[in-house]
């Protein structure tokens, strides 16, 4: 397993509950084929410019460890979610 970073922006129309069921869903993700070492809702801040006519997002920041086939399912659900404004899924090297 390899240790990855996940940087994601939830768009600022989305409920607190419903922001909280999608980091649950992801960390479900996650621990199926991985370990979380750490999870921050960095909470409401304000874009640099505006995406699809947003201007406010709630970031979160995830480091975790996960195999190749549990990367590829968490992007996969990220790309077809209409929550997610922008995420970065890198490997972290420390």
């Amino acid at each position: 397993m390899r240790k990855y970073e996940l940087m994601y922006i939830i768009k600022s129309s989305v409920e607190q509950d419903a922001v909280t069921a999608y980091v649950e869903k992801l960390k479900a993700i996650i621990t199926v084929e991985g370990e979380i070492a750490k999870c921050d809702v960095l909470g409401k801040r304000r874009l640099a410019y505006e995406i699809d006519k947003q201007r406010d997002g709630v970031y979160v920041l995830m480091q975790f460890q996960a195999t190749q086939a549990g990367i590829k399912e968490l992007d996969r659900v990220i790309g077809i979610s209409d929550e997610v404004i922008r995420h970065l899924l890198t490997s972290d090297v420390a």
